[in-house]
Protein backbone atom coordinates (compact mmCIF):
# COMPACT_ATOMS: atom_id res chain seq x y z
CA UNK A 1 0.00 0.00 0.00
CA UNK A 2 2.83 2.39 0.82
CA UNK A 3 5.91 2.55 -1.42
CA UNK A 4 9.25 2.72 0.41
CA UNK A 5 7.64 1.65 3.72
CA UNK A 6 8.71 -1.55 5.48
CA UNK A 7 6.52 -3.02 8.21
CA UNK A 8 8.69 -5.16 10.46
CA UNK A 9 6.43 -8.01 11.54
CA UNK A 10 8.78 -10.21 13.54
CA UNK A 11 6.70 -12.05 16.18
CA UNK A 12 8.83 -10.80 19.09
CA UNK A 13 8.47 -7.22 17.91
CA UNK A 14 4.69 -7.52 17.57
CA UNK A 15 4.40 -9.20 20.98
CA UNK A 16 6.42 -6.54 22.76
CA UNK A 17 4.55 -3.76 20.98
CA UNK A 18 1.25 -5.17 22.28
CA UNK A 19 2.64 -5.12 25.82
CA UNK A 20 3.70 -1.50 25.33
CA UNK A 21 0.23 -0.52 24.11
CA UNK A 22 -1.51 -1.77 27.27
CA UNK A 23 -2.81 1.04 29.43
CA UNK A 24 -1.69 -0.70 32.64
CA UNK A 25 1.95 -1.12 31.56
CA UNK A 26 4.16 0.70 34.07
CA UNK A 27 6.76 3.32 33.19
CA UNK A 28 9.60 0.96 34.10
CA UNK A 29 8.17 -1.87 31.99
CA UNK A 30 7.41 0.48 29.09
CA UNK A 31 11.01 1.70 29.14
CA UNK A 32 12.35 -1.85 29.21
CA UNK A 33 10.11 -2.96 26.35
CA UNK A 34 11.05 0.03 24.23
CA UNK A 35 14.74 -0.75 24.69
CA UNK A 36 14.18 -4.41 23.76
CA UNK A 37 11.99 -3.72 20.73
CA UNK A 38 14.46 -1.10 19.51
CA UNK A 39 17.25 -3.67 19.44
CA UNK A 40 15.07 -6.02 17.40
CA UNK A 41 14.09 -3.27 14.98
CA UNK A 42 17.72 -2.24 14.53
CA UNK A 43 18.64 -5.84 13.77
CA UNK A 44 16.10 -5.87 10.93
CA UNK A 45 16.94 -2.51 9.34
CA UNK A 46 20.71 -3.09 9.31
CA UNK A 47 20.45 -6.23 7.16
CA UNK A 48 21.77 -4.35 4.12
CA UNK A 49 24.93 -2.95 5.72
CA UNK A 50 27.85 -3.78 3.40
CA UNK A 51 30.61 -6.14 4.53
CA UNK A 52 34.24 -6.52 3.54
CA UNK A 53 36.82 -9.20 4.28
CA UNK A 54 39.56 -8.69 6.87
CA UNK A 55 42.53 -10.93 7.56
CA UNK A 56 42.43 -12.14 11.17
CA UNK A 57 43.90 -14.95 13.19
CA UNK A 58 41.74 -17.20 15.36
CA UNK A 59 43.25 -19.38 18.11
CA UNK A 60 43.47 -22.14 15.49
CA UNK A 61 44.61 -20.29 12.40
CA UNK A 62 44.26 -17.39 9.95
CA UNK A 63 41.14 -16.58 7.93
CA UNK A 64 39.45 -13.91 5.82
CA UNK A 65 36.52 -12.82 8.02
CA UNK A 66 33.60 -10.48 7.26
CA UNK A 67 33.50 -7.09 8.94
CA UNK A 68 31.41 -3.96 8.36
CA UNK A 69 32.74 -2.23 5.24
CA UNK A 70 32.13 1.39 6.17
CA UNK A 71 35.05 3.16 7.79
CA UNK A 72 32.67 5.83 9.05
CA UNK A 73 30.36 4.95 11.93
CA UNK A 74 26.61 5.04 11.52
CA UNK A 75 24.87 8.04 13.08
CA UNK A 76 21.68 7.54 15.08
CA UNK A 77 19.73 10.79 15.29
CA UNK A 78 17.16 10.89 18.08
CA UNK A 79 14.20 13.24 17.85
CA UNK A 80 13.97 14.48 21.42
CA UNK A 81 12.61 13.52 23.77
CA UNK A 82 10.85 10.22 23.08
CA UNK A 83 13.45 9.14 20.53
CA UNK A 84 15.86 8.60 23.40
CA UNK A 85 14.15 5.33 24.28
CA UNK A 86 14.81 3.90 20.82
CA UNK A 87 18.34 5.32 20.78
CA UNK A 88 19.26 3.54 24.02
CA UNK A 89 18.18 0.17 22.63
CA UNK A 90 20.03 0.58 19.33
CA UNK A 91 23.23 1.62 21.10
CA UNK A 92 23.21 -1.67 22.98
CA UNK A 93 23.33 -3.43 19.61
CA UNK A 94 25.65 -0.94 17.87
CA UNK A 95 27.70 0.68 20.65
CA UNK A 96 30.14 2.25 18.19
CA UNK A 97 27.45 4.33 16.47
CA UNK A 98 27.72 8.10 16.65
CA UNK A 99 24.75 10.03 18.06
CA UNK A 100 22.96 13.19 17.04
CA UNK A 101 19.95 14.97 18.52
CA UNK A 102 17.17 17.11 17.11
CA UNK A 103 14.93 18.90 19.59
CA UNK A 104 11.45 19.42 18.16
CA UNK A 105 8.11 19.96 19.87
CA UNK A 106 4.69 20.09 18.30
CA UNK A 107 2.58 23.19 18.78
CA UNK A 108 -0.65 21.81 20.29
CA UNK A 109 -2.83 24.20 18.27
CA UNK A 110 -1.23 24.11 14.83
CA UNK A 111 0.66 20.76 15.06
CA UNK A 112 3.62 22.61 13.48
CA UNK A 113 7.02 21.42 14.83
CA UNK A 114 9.29 24.01 16.43
CA UNK A 115 13.04 23.31 16.62
CA UNK A 116 14.87 24.10 19.87
CA UNK A 117 18.04 21.97 19.61
CA UNK A 118 20.25 20.55 16.84
CA UNK A 119 23.56 18.75 17.29
CA UNK A 120 25.30 16.26 14.98
CA UNK A 121 28.71 14.56 14.80
CA UNK A 122 31.32 15.89 12.38
CA UNK A 123 31.63 14.66 8.78
CA UNK A 124 27.92 13.90 8.56
CA UNK A 125 28.17 14.04 4.76
CA UNK A 126 30.21 10.82 4.89
CA UNK A 127 27.90 8.96 7.26
CA UNK A 128 24.72 6.92 7.01
CA UNK A 129 22.01 8.42 9.22
CA UNK A 130 19.15 6.64 10.96
CA UNK A 131 16.51 8.96 12.43
CA UNK A 132 14.47 7.53 15.30
CA UNK A 133 11.19 8.55 16.93
CA UNK A 134 8.52 6.24 18.40
CA UNK A 135 5.60 7.74 16.47
CA UNK A 136 4.74 9.26 13.11
CA UNK A 137 1.36 10.83 13.79
CA UNK A 138 0.68 13.88 11.63
CA UNK A 139 4.13 13.44 10.10
CA UNK A 140 5.03 17.10 10.61
CA UNK A 141 7.87 16.39 13.04
CA UNK A 142 9.36 13.66 10.85
CA UNK A 143 9.17 15.92 7.78
CA UNK A 144 10.87 18.78 9.63
CA UNK A 145 13.61 16.51 11.01
CA UNK A 146 14.48 15.10 7.59
CA UNK A 147 14.37 18.54 5.98
CA UNK A 148 16.83 19.81 8.59
CA UNK A 149 19.12 16.82 8.14
CA UNK A 150 19.12 17.13 4.36
CA UNK A 151 20.78 20.51 4.81
CA UNK A 152 23.84 18.67 6.17
CA UNK A 153 24.11 16.38 3.09
CA UNK A 154 24.36 12.99 4.84
CA UNK A 155 25.46 9.95 2.85
CA UNK A 156 22.01 8.37 3.31
CA UNK A 157 18.87 8.73 5.42
CA UNK A 158 16.45 6.23 6.94
CA UNK A 159 13.59 6.79 9.39
CA UNK A 160 12.58 4.32 12.10
CA UNK A 161 9.46 4.43 14.27
CA UNK A 162 7.30 2.02 16.26
CA UNK A 163 3.88 3.13 15.05
CA UNK A 164 2.77 5.27 12.13
CA UNK A 165 -0.58 6.60 10.98
CA UNK A 166 -1.70 6.38 7.34
CA UNK A 167 -2.02 10.18 7.29
CA UNK A 168 1.49 10.59 8.69
CA UNK A 169 3.06 8.24 6.16
CA UNK A 170 1.37 9.97 3.24
CA UNK A 171 2.43 13.39 4.52
CA UNK A 172 6.00 12.24 5.17
CA UNK A 173 6.47 10.74 1.72
CA UNK A 174 4.80 13.67 -0.02
CA UNK A 175 7.90 15.60 1.08
CA UNK A 176 10.53 12.84 1.24
CA UNK A 177 9.47 9.96 -1.06
CA UNK A 178 13.06 8.73 -1.39
CA UNK A 179 13.63 8.22 2.35
CA UNK A 180 12.92 4.62 3.49
CA UNK A 181 10.52 4.39 6.41
CA UNK A 182 10.57 1.43 8.80
CA UNK A 183 7.82 0.79 11.32
CA UNK A 184 6.43 -2.02 13.45
CA UNK A 185 2.79 -1.07 12.81
CA UNK A 186 0.51 1.17 10.78
CA UNK A 187 -2.49 2.04 12.91
CA UNK A 188 -6.00 3.07 11.91
CA UNK A 189 -6.21 6.87 11.92
CA UNK A 190 -5.57 10.16 13.74
CA UNK A 191 -8.07 11.75 16.10
CA UNK A 192 -8.96 15.45 16.08
CA UNK A 193 -5.99 16.20 18.35
CA UNK A 194 -3.47 14.53 16.03
CA UNK A 195 -2.97 11.41 18.16
CA UNK A 196 -2.69 7.93 16.64
CA UNK A 197 -5.69 5.65 17.23
CA UNK A 198 -5.41 3.10 18.80
CA UNK A 199 -1.70 3.97 19.29
CA UNK A 200 -0.12 3.68 22.70
CA UNK A 201 -0.64 7.14 24.16
CA UNK A 202 2.07 9.78 24.44
CA UNK A 203 5.35 7.85 24.10
CA UNK A 204 7.40 10.52 25.85
CA UNK A 205 5.08 10.70 28.86
CA UNK A 206 4.95 6.92 29.16
CA UNK A 207 8.72 6.62 28.79
CA UNK A 208 9.60 9.25 31.39
CA UNK A 209 6.57 9.04 33.69
CA UNK A 210 5.34 12.58 32.97
CA UNK A 211 1.95 13.99 32.07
Amino acid sequence: MYPNVTIIQHPLIQHKLTLMRREETSTAKFRQLLREISMLLAYEITRDLPLRKQSIKTPLGPMEAPILASEKKMVIVSIMRAGQGILDGILELIPSARVGHIGLYRDPRTFIPIEYYFRLPDDIEEREVLVVDPMIATGNTAVAAIQRLKQTNPLSLKFLCLIASPEGIEHFHSYHPEVPLYTAAIDDHLDEHGYIIPGLGDAGDRLFGTK
